[in-house]
């Protein structure tokens, strides 16, 4: 936390924390009643019951997991105001304590996400120039476009998206194509494990996260089951990583390194304030990172183009407008194609893709007129206003035009959104390091598919959400591609 608090200091903010609402809370179990034998809520539907939350209690409400106490920020005032009192280096729980559980266990870096004070900032700031600088993001490009266009008729669609992640990923972070899209190979099954192992993980996290802690002091069937997923993913990444390293090695000893190669790995590599370890450390994270959030944010977008054929014939035709013949999608183009950025930032609206960005406090606040303490844990849960139609009319339908301003770009063209409303990536020094990457790859294999094919989706099935510590799609999503180009063909109008 951000300082120690004497006899007197924890005190007040004891009787601070007890002022805010919340839930009755018991010993040792605190509000977990809730989310176990017969509570009113479901541990795979937390995101619903922080809606019930903040119609129960209001704008800030205080909540007890298992003894540990979590301060819930649902207007974006207060979280504009928490960002605003942030240090040089805030200070974030683990999105995940399961892993850093397992990560302590097994005497590994805690990672990115999940390191704090200066040893954050020192490998932010050695990593940042690489992932944060629109030219230096737009390298990578090129071969963003060929797994884009790799992409084929899709059966099982969040594997095929986990694959494509993967592919994107190792294309990033160690200069190789893995062929997970190669169908009926060995990468292929090397693939599917990797993206099975990744979602055990975080499945198996948001279900201990509701739960009795006990798994802490006595190893419990879950905490082995995810152990297991755990030991699988991070042995074959770490393979990965060693395996980047020693071709880069051989290239420069060969004299055959091209310029174009290993451009993120050798950036790494030259810092003289970076170790092997350190850069291990950077490496797993960004391979890890871009396949967890990633996969179900291309899910919500491609459910939303398949189920609003208007929107999808409007972004076909900016998309041919813009990109016409070429073959490959430019930053150029990404840069003119503002309704295909508005239709993301609408569905980051309608499908968030996480409940919370959480922080430690630095010093203390007001907060809707109640006193925050230094060194509370707080959430900030902007969603439970995503669907409010105070703030966006008829807000069950996806509608793109919420953020567009003439020919001018994106904005947020109703002036009671809050600009701190819809911060998908987070805000300030903590921000997700690794935007700019997905977005690129997500306007890039979002464009190509929608030159390439018409996507349908069943009648009469509609999709929720399900939270595995991240939200996904409840279930399959049964998106149909059709070739554009056999429209006519098969009855279909373009």
């Amino acid at each position: 936390m951000a300082r120690t608090l004497g006899v007197g200091g924890r005190a007040r903010a004891i009787q601070a924390l007890a002022r805010i609402p919340g839930p009755p809370t018991y010993p040792l179990i605190g509000n977990l009643y809730q989310y176990n034998w017969n509570g009113p809520f479901q541990k795979f539907k937390y995101h619903e019951a922080l809606h019930s939350l903040y119609r129960t209690y209001g704008p800030v409400v205080k909540q007890n997991i298992g003894g540990r106490v979590i301060v819930h920020v649902f207007e974006p005032s207060d979280i504009q105001t928490v960002y605003a009192h942030e240090g040089k280096w805030p200070v974030v729980p683990p999105l995940q304590e399961t892993t850093q559980m397992y990560r302590q266990q097994k005497q590994m870096s805690l990672g990115l996400g999940n390191t704090n004070g200066a040893e954050w900032y020192r490998l932010r700031t050695n990593t940042q120039q690489k992932m944060l600088r629109p030219k230096e993001v737009q390298f990578h490009l090129p071969v963003v476009n060929q797994i884009a266009q790799d992409t084929n008729e899709i059966n099982d669609l969040r594997l095929e998206v986990g694959r494509w992640s993967l592919e994107n990923a190792a294309a990033l972070v160690f200069d190789r194509r893995l062929g997970c899209l190669s169908s009926g190979t060995e990468e292929e099954e090397f693939a599917r494990q990797m993206v099975e192992a990744n979602a055990a993980i975080f499945k198996l996290s948001g279900l201990l996260k509701l739960s009795m802690p006990i798994y802490k002091y006595v190893s419990m069937p879950k905490w082995r089951q995810l152990v297991q997923a755990e030991d699988f993913f991070y042995s074959r990444a770490l393979q990965l990583v060693d395996d980047a390293i020693l071709r880069l090695k051989d290239a420069v000893e060969g004299d055959i390194l091209r310029e174009d190669q290993f451009y993120f790995l050798r950036y790494l590599l030259s810092k003289e304030e970076l170790s092997l370890k350190d850069v291990t450390v950077i490496c797993l994270s960004l391979f890890s990172d871009g396949l967890s959030t990633t996969t179900p944010t291309l899910l919500f977008n491609l459910y939303s183009l398949a189920t609003n054929k208007a929107i999808q014939d409007h972004l076909h035709e900016e998309i041919s407008a813009v990109v016409g013949n070429s073959d490959t999608i430019t930053e150029e183009h990404i840069n003119k194609m503002v309704y295909l950025k508005a239709f993301v930032k609408e569905t980051f609206r309608l499908w968030p893709n996480g409940t919370e960005v959480s922080r430690f406090t630095e010093q203390d606040m007001e907060l809707s007129g109640y006193h925050i303490p230094a060194g509370t844990h707080v959430d900030l849960n902007p969603l439970v206003h995503f669907r409010d139609p105070r703030v966006f009319p008829n807000p069950n339908t996806h509608s793109p035009e919420r953020w567009l301003r003439g020919d001018s770009g994106l904005k947020n063209s109703n002036p009671s959104i809050h600009p701190f409303l819809l911060t998908p990536f987070g805000h300030g020094t903590r921000m997700c390091a690794g935007r700019r990457f997905a977005e690129q790859d997500l306007y890039v294999v979002l464009a190509t598919l929608l030159r390439h094919f018409i996507l349908t989706y069943p009648v009469g099935e509609d999709m929720k959400q399900i939270y595995h510590t991240l939200l996904f799609p409840d279930r399959p999503v049964r998106v149909k591609f059709l070739d554009r180009s056999q429209s006519k063909d098969i009855g279909i109008e373009k």
